[in-house]
């Protein structure tokens, strides 16, 4: 048995379970990742999050995700910004500017004077097979049956598949039932993030998100990158939008097609613990 020590952190109700793997040897696998994130037996988190050092860089430092079902993801926006805030305080470096490694991309994370943190999610991909979602060509937006229904969604991955469904109301959106059916969609053989996305205003949207692996979180900081990039896609919103969530509000900026997509928020602690792994 090891003792793994952890931070609970959390982004507006986005929440965390940080292991450092500088200090300590982490190795935990979907079963394990599984139990720690179980809100009755567990921890309990969104997702369980392990940074490891790269090369002795103070820099550059290894970003593994796992989801809340114990599956690994390749894409955490608040999990990223909780874990470049976390390697600032601990003192893993002094640099206000850090770089975190996930499977899929290399994350550039600011910590801003305001403790706030930014972090680049990537340039969002349109493509079908890059995503991956199962078209016969690029569109816009793509009409997508489910439990009887058709529903137009847009497409992309920003790190991680997403699938974008504008509504008039968030409040009245059928994200639990909607969300589950897309989620799983053949049409998506990684699975999606589901988006329900309510446009105020140029420059302001609300978002609901039942996120892949975990369902509905209070707030989802790669589904607001890739609901903005959705947006503007079509024309919709400004270079510079406040998300709000259920769980707070989020700023996304996204200026050019052919460059990442910007994602600043608060961090918070919850508590620090111990955790048994068999």
């Amino acid at each position: 048995m090891q003792m793994l020590h952890f931070k609970k952190m959390n982004a507006l109700g986005n929440d965390f379970v940080v292991f450092d793997g500088i200090n300590q040897t982490v190795s935990i696998g979907k079963d394990a990742a599984k139990a720690i994130a179980d809100r009755e037996r567990g921890i309990g988190c969104d997702q369980v999050l392990i940074v490891r050092p790269e090369h002795g860089s103070k820099e550059i430092f290894d970003f593994q995700i796992f989801n809340h079902d114990g599956s690994e993801s390749s894409q955490c926006g608040n999990g990223a910004r909780c874990v470049a805030q976390y390697l600032y305080d601990a003192g893993h470096t002094s640099s206000s500017k850090l770089w975190l490694k996930t499977k899929a991309d290399t994350l550039e994370c600011t910590i801003n004077r305001d403790s706030d943190v930014t972090v680049g999610l990537g340039v969002p991909e349109f493509e079908p097979g890059k995503i991956p979602f199962l078209a016969d060509s690029q569109q816009k937006q793509y009409q997508i049956e489910a439990g009887g229904e058709v529903y137009e969604i847009m497409a992309l991955s920003i790190g991680n598949p997403h699938a974008v469904i504008l509504v008039d109301d968030v409040d009245s959106a059928p994200v639990e039932r909607v969300g589950s059916l897309l989620e799983v969609h053949s049409r998506f053989p990684e699975r999606t993030n589901v988006e329900f996305l309510q446009i105020k205003s140029r420059t302001s949207v609300r978002l609901r998100v039942f996120e892949r692996g975990v369902g509905e979180t209070a707030a989802c900081g790669s589904g607001s990158g890739a609901s903005v990039a959705a947006g503007r896609s079509l024309g919709l919103l400004d270079s510079s939008v406040s998300v709000a969530l259920p769980g707070g509000t989020l700023h996304v900026e996204w200026t050019d097609p052919s460059k990442p997509v910007w994602l600043t928020g608060p961090t918070t602690y919850e508590f620090s613990g111990s955790w048994e792994l068999n």
